[in-house]
This record gives structure tokens, C-alpha cells and sequence, in this order.
């Protein structure tokens, strides 16, 4: 395992759910951990149940002005994670532009706007750690995911071009591409989820990728994962016809 004492690590979207419960992971561990996201009310209640350090530093993501202040405040670090994200659920026959647009605003853009300002300090330095959050959802475009399928598929093809730049370089690039966490988010759907996961369970699949220095992604749960990753070597006409 990595020895996290007094690594600074900067959690993008550690309000509640997968964000939360990964902040309490890697507190436990040592590593100082810096809390983001929009509420600040809520970044207090996960700042007081951590056992290690920690600060907090509200940023939203949509926000260009916002971001820069918040990269400002939180200064050098040693990883940062980025797992700020909004999701409705959406058919194409049922397009919601403000809503579309949010998912790709906060999930991807959003993504975007921090490591513009997290990367190149992290290769000037040839030291860092950035992880991203994708989605099975983001292997192949899947009924009902207009938005948000779009916007993990954009986050996991920057992890892949990140990783290809920096794997000669001391910048560590991983991606977390998980199935259903049992969050607010998740409380939306109206179908059964095969393989839902508690936050914290989550969050240990994440931390055990965090701590291998050779993996690039993890996909789980892995039998459920299968699925997405199988669909992708289909030919279109049986794809369709399977999940469409």
C-alpha cells in the first residue's frame, strides 16, 4: 500500500455519497485531505467525521472564477480526485436541454476546468496523482443516458489520453469507472439495478486502485462490469437490437 501520512489530497465533489466515503478512507490512512464542493454546510458534517486532517474549500465547478479561487486556496498538492457529478435520468424522445447541459457541464467540463489548473503544475513538478470518476455507462451510448453516458465516456477518453502522455513521467493518471452507488443520484431511477453498491464499498474498490501505482482503471462491480465492457465488440446492428 502507498504510505499516505501528509499527502495532500484534494477531493473535487466530497460532499456526500462515493466523495464522502472515500474522504473518510483516505483520512484514515493519514493522508491530509482538503473537502470540495458546492455546500458548505455539508462539507462541514464530513469534515467532522473524519479522523484525520482536513479543510474545506467550496468550489463550484461551473464556474470558471470559482475554480481558479479554489485551486488558489488550496494550493500545492500531492493528488487530486474529481467525482463532482449530476445525473437524471433521459431518453432522447424525452430531451431536457437545461438538464443535458448541466451533465455535461458539471461532469465533464467541470472535470476540465480543475485539471487545467491541477496538470500543468503537477508536470512541472513531475510529481502528482489525479483520478478521475467515469461510468460503465460511458463503454458504449446505452438507452436512457442521454447527458450523462456522453459526459463519463468524455471523462474516461481524457483518462486514456492523460495516462498514454504521462505514464513516462512521474504523474500518476487512474480512472474509476463504477456501476450503481446507492446515492441521492441513483434515488432517481425507477428500474432495478443490477450490482448496486453502498457508497463505502465503493469507495474501498476506489481506494484499492488509489494504492496500485501499476493500474490504470478499475471497472466494478467486476462480473456486472462484463456487460459494458463485452458490448463494446458487438456489431452495431446486434447491439441495437439487444439494448436498444
Amino acid at each position: 500500500m502507498m504510505d499516505w501520512t501528509g499527502k495532500r489530497y484534494w477531493l473535487v465533489g466530497a460532499s456526500e455519497g462515493l466523495g464522502a466515503a472515500l474522504a473518510r478512507k483516505l483520512s484514515a490512512v493519514g493522508a491530509d485531505v482538503i473537502l470540495s464542493a458546492r455546500r458548505e454546510d455539508r462539507l462541514k458534517e464530513v469534515a467532522e467525521m473524519l479522523p484525520g486532517r482536513s479543510s474545506i474549500v467550496t468550489v463550484d465547478v461551473t464556474d470558471e472564477d470559482s475554480v481558479k479561487a479554489a485551486v488558489e486556496e488550496v494550493g500545492e498538492i500531492d493528488g487530486v480526485v474529481t467525482l463532482a457529478g449530476v445525473y437524471w435520468p433521459m431518453k432522447a424522445t424525452e430531451w431536457e436541454p437545461e438538464q443535458v447541459t448541466a451533465m455535461a457541464d458539471v461532469n465533464f467540463t467541470g472535470t476540465v476546468r480543475v485539471l487545467n489548473h491541477v496538470v500543468p503544475k503537477m508536470v512541472a513538478r513531475d510529481h502528482g496523482h489525479i483520478v478521475v470518476t467515469g461510468s460503465l455507462v460511458g463503454f458504449r451510448g446505452l438507452p436512457g443516458a442521454i447527458g450523462y453516458g456522453a459526459s463519463k465516456a468524455g471523462i474516461m477518453s481524457l483518462a486514456q489520453s492523460m495516462r498514454a502522455d504521462l505514464w513516462r513521467t512521474g504523474v500518476l493518471v487512474q480512472c474509476a469507472n463504477p456501476g450503481f452507488i446507492r446515492t441521492r443520484l441513483t434515488d432517481k431511477n425507477d428500474f432495478r439495478m443490477p450490482g448496486l453498491m453502498e457508497p463505502d464499498e465503493a469507495a474501498q474498490v476506489m481506494f484499492e486502485l488509489m494504492n496500485d501505482e501499476n493500474a490504470f482503471d478499475r471497472n466494478f462491480p467486476s462480473w456486472f462490469s462484463l456487460v459494458f465492457r463485452g458490448a463494446r465488440f458487438l456489431p452495431n446492428w446486434l447491439y441495437f437490437r439487444l439494448f436498444a
